[in-house]
């Protein structure tokens, strides 16, 4: 079992999203250590991008900021690796195609290989679909790191092909869309988590659009955990540098509605 799927048997897991340099490295850390102190389960970590086609204008601004700040994806390499002396929790990364093959001159296995030295678990890559990812799962598997499997309202014929091949969790997208803050989410997302359950044992977290406790309290009574990212990022957004307080007591009233 892979120590990302491990993070499901406590029971629901809950997943915060951050984008690593908003508003510098020191305080990505501290708020990723006030999240695992106040209950997530594992950690989402942003690689910035200049073009993050996923993503809402929330996470689009962190984005921009990190990249204003000087972030590369190095520093951000060097974090994970100062995390991992007290952080024990899975972390994966979340970033796209384009990052992983400009970071060893058009090789993936670079970028991989450093994941799996650095303590990175997973790898998150909303713009390769399933029919491509044979250009990363090969050599996922060969460093140890779950390429994580997208589910999105769409995917419907698709659902038991990608289902049966997931590794580590599969990310049930609630939306059609990019990333951020949504009132109330519409899609039968019973109907899509049967289907997963149907054709494998890997768990399944529902994100996109989920900000309040109520709602990440629904989502994983649903399916097995729930993501957050937008309504984090905000904090930075306000905060800055102080966000990490104001970030673990909201983190807190997450986990404990879903407990």
């Amino acid at each position: 079992m892979s120590k990302i799927a491990e993070a499901f048997k406590k029971g629901k897991a809950f997943i915060p999203f951050i984008t690593c340099g908003d508003p510098d490295l020191d305080t990505t850390k501290k708020a990723v250590r006030e999240m695992v102190k106040n209950g997530a389960d594992l950690i989402e970590l942003g690689i910035p991008f200049s073009d993050p086609t996923a993503e809402g204008p929330v996470i689009q601004g962190a984005n921009v900021r990190a990249l204003a700040g000087g972030v590369t994806t190095d520093k951000v390499f060097d974090m994970v690796r100062e995390l991992r002396r007290d952080i024990t929790v899975p972390m994966v990364f979340m970033t796209y195609a384009n990052v992983v093959y400009s970071y060893a001159k058009g090789s993936a296995e670079g970028f991989i290989k450093t994941c799996a030295q650095a303590g990175i678990d997973g790898l998150v890559l909303p713009d390769v679909p399933y029919e491509e990812k044979e250009e990363f799962e090969p050599i996922c598997r060969k460093y140890d790191v779950d390429l994580i499997s997208f589910i999105a309202p769409t995917s419907e014929n698709r659902i038991a092909m990608i289902a049966k091949e997931a590794k580590g969790f599969i990310y049930i997208v609630s939306s059609l869309g990019v990333t951020g803050v949504r009132s109330e989410i519409k899609t039968d997302l019973d109907h899509i988590v049967k289907l997963i359950r149907a054709n494998t044992d890997v768990p399944c977290a529902i994100g996109f659009g989920i900000s309040t406790p109520e709602q990440a309290a629904k989502m994983s009574s649903i399916s097995d955990g729930a993501i957050i990212g937008s309504a984090i990022i905000k904090f930075l957004e306000k905060y800055g540098k102080e966000a990490p307080e104001y970030i673990g007591k909201y983190v807190k009233s997450i986990t404990e509605a879903m407990k």
